[in-house]
């Protein structure tokens, strides 16, 4: 095995391994922690639920699942992280820096952020969502996990006890040689993790051969498939078709970018928002939920949210904190997902990558193949559900919540009907 890929959440994973594929190299996704076979790739996918999980929790996960990963002979692992290094100064991905250089003898441990082609991009170190600071975007009013400090090698250093330096885009532009030779005075100088700019893609190809032949490594997507990429090996495999039926959408996500989706799909199916203040049982709403969602399976779009307006999501917040709310949501949306699958939908859209994880932790999917990126990005997959003890095939189209156009939801539906 080349290349191991532990990812911080489920969406993470499916993003990449989708990408990875429509390069022609076969990129299983894990969900339950058990080591498969690469279809001869030598690439291997785990999802985890590690992005919001306490430091110790992850860090616990990401050692299990590289135990096994080094029990199977794996070259490289790569702890896959959201674009925007989503934390807080409690966050996680500093503690599992410490655990992969540890470990691996890794130093400098590399990390890259950004997402270029989304407009999330990291310039001398400095953080931008959609072509602004992050502590200027969207993002710093995050509800779980606000970034107010848009310097992620001061943030990321707030989470490590090691000494956490940058290499600029003006260093990776040089070159490869002329990178190296930086990254090389940074060690000598005590630096033992490096942030690498990710300004564009160009800046994360040459990251990825910076790590190419390193143990260890941190990175969001264009990181982690640039390295899929060179280690992976090609292969023509029969391509993967979606299965059609009654389509759903499940919203988990808060924030602006999920009610703008939201509002864009009343205007053509059905919307049920739950309130997660409500004190109410959970089974109450999902029994409401799946009452109301039964009278229009296969009459017009439908979909069940748990964000509402900003005062909605302070009020379940308040009620619950803001973890309790999260997981809260998870559990009635994935027990909403089962009931509607058991009614007889088989395309689902998620949205919101702990939504997704607790989607397919209640519908018993341990394995899916996600389907090569095409004009709506990566995120669609293919998986077999267990509902009731029987398997069910089912579409799937699994999205990060600050992800996507407004009328992405409808046109995932569409897109899996027609693939």
């Amino acid at each position: 095995m080349q290349l191991g890929i532990i990812a911080d959440d489920l969406t993470g994973a499916v993003m990449v391994a989708g990408t990875i594929e429509a390069a022609g190299i076969a990129a299983p996704v894990v969900l339950d922690g058990t080591t498969p076979e690469t279809a001869g790739s030598g690439v291997v996918v785990y999802a985890t639920r590690a992005r919001l999980a306490p430091a110790a929790e992850a860090v616990a996960e990401v050692a299990r699942l590289a135990d096994r990963l080094d029990a199977a002979g794996c070259a490289q692992i790569a702890y896959k992280a959201c674009a925007t290094f989503d934390s807080t100064d409690d966050g996680n991905i500093g503690p599992v820096a410490d655990l992969l250089a540890a470990r691996y003898g890794q130093v400098p441990l590399l990390m890259s952020a950004g997402l270029p082609r989304f407009g999330t991009t990291v310039h001398q170190g400095y953080l931008f969502y959609r072509g602004r600071l992050v502590s200027e975007s969207i993002k710093r009013f995050d509800p779980v996990t606000p970034m107010s400090d848009p310097d992620l090698v001061r943030s990321l250093g707030r989470q490590t006890r090691a000494r956490v330096a940058s290499l600029p885009h003006r260093w990776l532009a040089a070159g490869l040689d002329a990178a190296r030779k930086e990254l090389r005075d940074l060690a000598a100088d005590g630096a033992a993790m490096v942030l690498m700019d990710c300004s564009d893609d160009a800046d994360a190809a040459t990251g990825a051969q910076l790590a190419r032949d390193d143990r260890a490594t941190i990175g969001s997507d264009p990181h982690i498939v640039a390295l899929a990429l060179l280690r992976g090996t090609r292969s023509v495999t029969a391509r993967l078709r979606p299965i059609d039926g009654p389509g759903a959408v499940l919203v988990g996500s808060v924030g602006p970018v999920a009610r703008s989706q939201v509002g864009a799909f009343a205007e053509i199916g059905a919307v049920l928002t739950l309130d997660i203040a409500d004190d109410r049982p959970e089974a109450a709403l999902v029994a409401e939920a799946l009452d109301w969602a039964t009278r229009r399976i296969g009459e017009r779009p439908l979909a069940v949210a748990t964000q509402g307006e900003a005062e909605a999501v302070a009020r379940a917040h308040g009620r619950h904190g803001a973890m309790g709310a999260a997981r809260r949501a998870e559990r009635i949306l994935g027990a909403v997902a089962a009931g509607l699958v058991a009614r007889g939908v088989r395309r689902l859209v998620v949205s919101g990558g702990e939504t997704s994880g607790a989607v397919a932790a209640t519908l018993g999917i341990t394995r899916l193949r996600a389907l090569p990126e095409g004009p709506l990005g990566s995120g669609f997959c293919v998986a077999e559900a267990q509902v009731r003890g029987a398997p069910v095939c089912l579409s799937l189209f699994l999205k990060p919540g600050k992800l996507g156009a407004d009328t992405i939801f409808e046109d995932a539906l569409a897109s899996m009907r027609d693939r």
